[in-house]
């Protein structure tokens, strides 16, 4: 007998707590939650007690905020209904009272700096001079007054300051396509080139050592992989902490206050840590027994003494836990979705895929609970980027499409990261050709070992993912039965003619990667789905934010103008106050319905 229908409210819905984080002087606890169906920012002792709304955002909620160290105010960011001309925001923990620090319209934000030593002033990046670069400025939170603290270069990318708020290091996407580290010296001087790699290589810095000696950073050169390595600022020396040949580093710890790394994550199908310093080793052995899922290490008081941690479960959603660390005790704070408790949930398997031309490919496959896990109806989920992966763990759509009847299958193809420069570099200008192939061998994979029904084979995804639909339904019809593409170019000369103009810095990459919208147009046009909608002939359901700034809406208006011009089967939604993709959870509540609907119509799943 199948399980209970999960309603779509509890797997897409607002989470009911998420990114918990302690204030460096350990007095606060906050947390993310909704206040009248929007998520806001909540504060409460750390203690314990009752937690207040401390922000009351009513648009489309807030997802991350920082901590400062005036002990007066926290930090959040804000777009304007899916723009990403983010604003940075001020929000007074006394009164609640809430400035934008950066009000200029039109203008994006990124927050680049908050230090101790300095705990009214902190950095922000605007590109207001010009919106192709962005510029960083010191802030005073008491005033909020603002003043130039560097020019962009020209090519800046990435900005660190040091522990007296100083810009000292920038990355800067290079004319051939590669990275190049620069640093100066804290009064100011010249820039000088430390580490540069060519573009077949990943560099970016991580951040100073407490004495301005040393710069961590990561990088690929001479390693397949991406490391963690210590450049000493002086002679530019290069020493290399952790890594491996496999796969990437991913998450690093510092400590709160020396900034010493103490710890790299790695992650190939499952989260291990590597640790650096022998004395947080009793810690992750403490923390390694009390819960099973992988482990997170999230904010920490300045005195260590009590840190947030996370733990992400396949059959379950991510549970936060205050760890005391004098005693080694861990005490449970909340779930991200604590009604999914009510509910069976399906487990995620790690398996590898081989792909016609020998590659690895690592992927997950979760299958509907009950079944024996044969001749199914099955969904592959596209993750977008490209140049981004899947991970294990908790998954909304996986476990919606499980509980609906559904073998869902996720791939990390090539091009996705994670996996180091080799894997992610056998994808350059294979959209739409090789990138393509892995998907079709994935589903071969699943059909061989009879878990999926060949007749009944949906593909699902985002932004890239969106992208792999429409080619999937015009380059490979007899595979799929119907396709969900939710922000996914069609066009790979308008898309790579519309990108924002802070991504102009990353043109060769783009380049590189995809392919040059002048000199490769006619490849360009070849791998563009909008120019082959005669071969679609299964059904379609396109969704779009009006406010995207990635993937503009004219790339979905301009292939559903195309099948509807052609007598092509096609749904289509927008979605006039969202962006690259649906942050309201009324417009994802409607998106998921609408496409469980037209699931269950051509795949013949369950359906709330």
């Amino acid at each position: 007998m199948p399980p209970t229908l999960i309603p779509r409210e509890t797997l897409f819905g607002n989470p009911t707590f998420t990114r918990p984080g302690l204030s460096p002087d350990g007095r606060w606890l906050a947390y993310i939650a909704p206040l009248d169906g929007v998520l806001n920012v909540w504060l409460r002792a750390a203690e314990g007690g009752d937690a207040e709304p401390l922000t009351n955002d009513t648009g489309r909620g807030i997802r991350a905020y920082a901590w400062t160290y005036d002990r007066e105010h926290v930090l959040y960011v804000q777009d304007r209904d899916g723009d990403e001309n983010w604003h940075v925001y001020a929000v007074r923990i006394t009164d609640r009272a809430v400035r934008d620090l950066t009000p200029a319209d039109g203008v994006q934000a990124h927050l680049v700096a908050v230090e101790r030593n300095t705990p009214d002033r902190i950095l922000v990046a605007l590109n207001q001079r010009d919106p192709a670069l962005h510029d960083v400025y010191e802030v005073t939170l008491s005033t909020g007054e603002s003043q130039v603290a560097l020019e962009n270069p020209g090519d800046a990318l990435a900005f660190v300051a040091d522990a007296s708020l100083q810009v000292r290091c920038v990355a800067a996407q290079t004319a051939d396509g590669g990275w190049d580290i620069r640093l100066r010296g804290p009064e100011d001087g010249e820039w000088k080139s430390v580490h540069t790699v060519g573009p077949e290589d990943e560099a970016g810095p991580l951040s100073f050592s407490e004495d301005g000696a040393g710069l961590y950073i990561v990088t690929s050169k001479d390693a397949n992989a991406k490391q963690v390595a210590l450049l000493d600022a002086a002679s530019g020396s290069l020493r290399v902490l952790a890594g491996r040949e496999d796969v990437d580093c991913g998450d690093v710890v510092f400590h709160p206050v020396s900034r010493e790394l103490q710890a790299v994550s790695f992650d190939r199908h499952r989260t291990e840590w590597e640790v650096l310093d022998e004395s947080l080793r009793a810690d992750l052995e403490a923390l390694k027994a009390v819960n099973d899922g992988d482990l997170g290490i999230g904010s920490r008081t300045d005195d260590d003494s009590r840190w947030i941690v996370e733990y992400t479960r396949d059959i379950g959603s991510v549970g936060y836990y205050l760890y005391h660390r004098t005693e080694k005790r861990a005490e449970f704070l909340f779930s991200a979705r604590p009604e999914l408790d009510r509910y069976t949930l399906a487990p995620m398997s790690a398996v590898d895929i081989r792909s016609r031309d020998g590659l690895t490919l690592p992927s997950y496959l979760t299958l509907p609970v009950g079944s024996n896990g044969k001749n199914l109806p099955m969904v592959l989920n596209v993750h977008g980027g490209p140049w981004a992966r899947d991970q294990w763990g908790y998954d909304p759509e996986a476990q919606w499409f499980a509980n609906r009847g559904y073998a869902c299958l996720q791939v990390n193809f090539r091009s996705s990261e994670g996996f180091g420069k080799a894997f992610t570099h056998a994808g350059d200008r294979e959209w739409g050709r090789k990138m393509l192939d892995d998907l079709i061998d994935a589903v071969d994979w699943a059909v061989e070992r009879g878990i999926a029904d060949p007749a009944r084979v949906a593909i699902f995804g985002g932004s890239y993912g969106g992208y792999a639909v429409l080619c999937g339904l015009a380059f490979q019809p007899r595979v799929f039965c119907c396709g969900v593409d939710i922000v996914g170019p069609s066009n790979l000369l308008t898309f790579l003619n519309s990108i924002p103009p802070y991504w102009e810095v990353m043109r060769k990459m783009l380049d590189d990667r995809v392919g040059r919208a002048v000199e490769d147009e006619d490849m360009l046009k070849e791998r563009s789905p909008l120019f082959h909608v005669e071969n679609i002939v299964k059904p379609l359901l396109i969704a779009q934010g009006a406010n995207d700034p990635r993937v503009p809406q004219a790339e979905s208006d301009q292939i559903v103008a195309a099948m509807e011009s052609s007598g092509k089967p096609v749904e289509y939604m927008v979605f006039e106050d969202e962006g690259h993709g649906f942050a309201r959870p009324e417009n994802r509540l409607k998106f998921y319905a609408a496409a469980e609907a037209f699931l269950a119509k051509y795949l013949g799943g369950r359906s709330e």
